[in-house]
């Protein structure tokens, strides 16, 4: 059987492939160094991680760290070297909309998580919709980048 020939709404938000770009990120370091407490000066942002790149795909891509006494590990495990040991072990999430477009939900998690470099950690269990090139920021220095192509 042959491949429909595309979307029937090609220009419906949310279609196309969703990417999630993930890596230490300088400017949203510095702005976490200069709001937290003294419990943050001992973290350094780390000289070389390389970047994960990962297609968003399914319902939901699970953030955090994975935690050994269980096996749990998410999606985008933030517990490889070097550690962000700002990231809870079920930190946010990423769901598909209806739409196939993406949404940020926080997992209640320790530090919270920002959007696009916000003062103001988002709402626990509160999606919040992604547009393409937004920047979801979790943990000591991860970004995590999403775009769709």
């Amino acid at each position: 059987q042959k491949a429909p020939a595309g979307p029937a709404f090609p220009d419906a938000p949310g279609q196309g492939t969703w990417t999630a770009t993930i890596g230490p990120d300088r400017e949203y370091f510095m702005a976490m160094m200069q709001r937290s407490g003294p419990e943050a000066t001992g973290l350094n942002l780390p000289a070389y991680s390389p970047e994960q790149q990962r297609t968003l795909t399914g319902d939901q891509v699970t953030i955090g760290r994975r935690r050994h006494s269980t096996g749990d590990t998410p999606d985008i495990d933030l517990a490889v070297p070097p550690e962000d040991p700002g990231v809870s072990h079920q930190h946010a999430m990423l769901v598909q909309q209806p739409d196939g477009s993406w949404a940020v939900v926080d997992q209640n998690s320790t530090n919270g998580t920002t959007v696009n470099m916000s003062e103001e950690p988002i709402q626990p269990f509160v999606p919040v919709p992604l547009r393409d090139g937004d920047r979801v920021h979790v943990g000591a220095w991860t970004t995590i980048t999403v775009r769709r192509s």
